[in-house]
């Protein structure tokens, strides 16, 4: 046997997949522009990885604000870059030093990589370790593409009974998740949202899940809270016919809400944000204002309110898959639409948009 033969009948035997040249990735050229196009494909899985061919990958608030701003923060887009980070997808090939996953896995991807021997990480806080890489955020290529190398340690099985689009979702729902864990929520606590976005109604989802007795949750969007409505013990308030304050002194005798949720982002929101909290409760601010706030801090010490600030999540990715698959939390109601790879500058051009009963909007990459 010679050994070109031997070398085929070894590639045979061990199943190692074609090596592609190219793939199709959505790519942010430049701010306001985005095309669907040929990249390089990303080379076979290094020690501790995983390839992935992403299924459904979810739009986000910060994908939309490079599109539409070229930046969030200090993050700015300086060169091309692949966005979406919310994914899930299938293990295509496993990395060398992998052990608990195989070619086939339905999993989810927690998008953040950090560096596992920073202090940040050591403390159990790796997601605000400075280096932490993160999908789709300046200048880390995004997973909106046909295959992604991730860490084992950052990626998660999905049960059968929960969907790639479900999958999608964990990573807004583990931002909800770690509200609800930093707010520290005892059994009966009356909880209140303001802003019923994606992330405001996982939020009071997880508010409920985590013992709450019932949540407020605030908008001016009539068809957003209709959605809410639907989900047993959130209690919605249109801000355009009440006014929030007084509604959640109604609801608590005059007290107010042991936890209060800022998932708006909406500077306007803080000028009546701290009146809602009753003495000595939490205050966990999710959403990122896009301009300083004034705080009367006076105020808030003559309450002894606690302030909890939220900056993505940790180690909360395993938990919220399992409340999805023991029917504690339905993501289902949540996704508004999904959107062809083919298509995708239309959905952000939807998201954009702001249409106002839209919840979550998703894109297939690989949907075989």
């Amino acid at each position: 046997m010679n050994i070109n033969c031997s070398i085929i009948i070894f590639l045979k035997k061990h199943h190692y997949p074609q090596r592609r040249i190219i793939m199709k990735a959505v790519v942010l050229e430049e701010q306001g522009v985005i095309n669907v196009r040929e990249v390089p494909d990303v080379p076979a899985p290094g020690l501790g990885e995983l390839k992935i061919a992403p299924h459904t990958v979810g739009v986000c608030g910060s994908d939309l604000h490079y599109y539409t701003h070229g930046r969030v923060g200090k993050y700015v887009v300086e060169q091309p870059m692949i966005l979406g980070h919310e994914a899930s997808g299938t293990v295509v090939e496993v990395g060398p030093g992998v052990e608990g996953f195989k070619v086939g896995d339905r999993v989810a991807m927690e998008p953040g990589i950090p560096d596992m021997s920073s202090r940040a990480s050591k403390l159990g806080m790796y997601n605000v370790d400075p280096a932490v890489r993160f999908f789709a955020t300046p200048p880390i290529d995004g997973c909106l593409c046909e295959t992604v190398n991730h860490p084992a340690a950052f990626t998660y099985k999905l049960p059968d009974n929960v969907s790639f689009g479900e999958g999608a979702l964990l990573e807004p729902l583990a931002v909800g998740m770690w509200s609800a864990t930093k707010a520290r929520i005892k059994p009966g606590d009356v909880c209140v949202v303001t802003g019923s976005g994606t992330v405001g109604m996982l939020t009071a989802s997880c508010a409920l899940a985590g013992g709450a007795s019932k949540v407020l949750i605030s908008d001016v969007s009539a068809i957003k809270l209709a959605i809410a409505a639907q989900i047993p013990g959130i209690i919605p308030v249109d801000l355009t016919k009440e006014d929030l304050v007084e509604r959640v002194r109604e609801e608590t005798g005059g007290w107010g809400a042991d936890v209060a949720f800022e998932c708006s982002g909406s500077p306007k929101s803080y000028e009546t944000f701290w009146k809602l909290i009753a003495p000595g409760g939490a205050a966990v601010i999710v959403g990122i204002p896009v301009s300083p706030v004034a705080i009367d801090i006076t105020e808030l010490q003559a309450t002894e309110v606690r302030i909890e600030n939220i900056f993505r999540y940790a180690n909360v990715y395993q938990k919220a898959i399992d409340l999805v698959a023991n029917g504690k939390l339905n993501l289902k109601p949540f996704i508004t639409d999904t959107y062809a790879m083919e298509d995708a500058k239309a959905a952000f051009d939807r998201m954009a948009e702001g249409r106002p009963g839209d919840i979550k909007l998703q894109i297939t990459v690989n949907n075989d």
